[in-house]
């Protein structure tokens, strides 16, 4: 029932020359694509380090591959997967016409709340010149692990103030994000503004006061009130001065003088002063009464040789009015003259 068959394998032998195995080698192939190797090795490299560096790969992974246009960048591979998303352009601006400092507000672009940014500023939108703003606020040369700071820290949706800035010129700012090893990203776009010139404006309404005759032991206000305008973009504000030439209202006829004084002039005294009536400004400030002009009723804040301050602002003030009047006594005994006159000096100064 069963036929032998014997087999000549020297028949294929002399049929497929040994050279013929290389076909059995050739790569899988198409019109377009090639697959050069079978095996993709161990998979990648993971959190490879040194004292000084950090790798992170995936074999057969072409990292750092970035496709571009006009508006918008797109990169594919691990490199890119494992970054913090590209802050977004930060709002940069000059709220309060400082002349060197500029407020700045990170936008996250949605990263983690634990994620670091790191600012970088230029006065030439980093065409040569390129500084970073380090942790204290300031600008620097270099950028430091420790100059990476959190949103929290970097004023959250308040923002910080850029200080020690040149006046009268144009900043250029671009941020950066940073989760931990190997995401941090590239700069995002920039934003732009600018510092003012250190500005200090000041003025008063009056020239002339004339107070008419003072009865004997009567309280007399000045017929109209002075009206003193300040604004300055000094750092910790300014200040508004006044001083008397002759130390109170003087008749150089009967060579008398009826003193300047702080006091209560309805009391049973001679004197003469200055009092406040009220302090405004537009923005910032806010103007302050100083002592002891800011009395009431008859009480009265000395005006004489000495430089006095009557109003002051601790910080930048714009639209700054400070009113006051002033308010004279004689008593029955002061001599009767028509020539009292006192001349007053207003100063202001700024902080800067």
């Amino acid at each position: 029932m069963f036929k032998k068959i014997k087999t000549k394998l020297n028949i294929f032998k002399n049929v497929l020359p040994t050279s013929a195995f290389v076909f059995l080698l050739a790569m899988p192939a198409s019109t377009n694509y090639q697959l050069k190797d079978y095996s993709f090795g161990s998979g990648g490299t993971s959190n490879a380090t040194s004292t000084n560096y950090a790798l992170n790969a995936i074999a057969g992974d072409v990292g750092g591959q970035k496709e571009t246009s006009a508006a918008y960048g797109f990169g594919s591979g691990l490199i890119f997967s494992s970054q913090a998303n590209v802050p977004t352009a930060p709002t940069f601006s000059n709220p309060s016409n400082y002349y060197n400092k500029l407020q700045i507000i990170i936008n996250t672009a949605g990263n983690a709340v634990d994620t670091k940014y790191a600012i970088a500023i230029s006065t030439d939108n980093f065409a040569t010149v390129t500084k970073f703003v380090k942790a204290d606020h300031t600008m620097g040369s270099t950028l430091l692990l420790a100059d990476y700071q959190t949103y929290a820290a970097w004023g959250s949706g308040s923002g910080i103030n850029i200080i020690g800035l040149a006046s009268g010129t144009t900043y250029q700012v671009k941020i950066k994000a940073m989760q931990g090893k190997f995401t941090e990203t590239g700069y995002g776009p920039t934003s732009s503004a600018a510092t003012t010139n250190p500005t200090l404006s000041f003025g008063i309404d009056q020239n002339a006061i004339n107070f008419g005759s003072l009865t004997a032991d009567t309280v007399i206000d000045s017929p109209v009130n002075v009206t003193a305008t300040f604004a300055t973009n000094g750092e910790t504000g300014g200040k508004v001065y006044v001083i008397g030439k002759n130390g109170g209202l003087l008749s150089p006829t009967k060579s008398f003088t009826i003193a300047s004084t702080s006091a209560d002039l309805s009391t049973p005294i001679a004197g003469f002063g200055a009092q406040i009536v009220s302090v405004a400004q537009s923005s910032g400030g806010p103007l302050a009464k100083v002592a002891p002009y800011d009395g009431t009723a008859a009480n009265v804040g000395i005006v004489d040789t000495a430089v006095r301050e009557i109003f002051s602002s601790a910080n930048p003030i714009v639209g700054g009015s400070g009113v006051f009047l002033l308010k004279a006594k004689s008593l029955a005994l002061t001599p009767a003259a028509n020539d009292y006159s006192e001349e007053l000096t207003m100063i202001a100064s700024g902080s800067f």
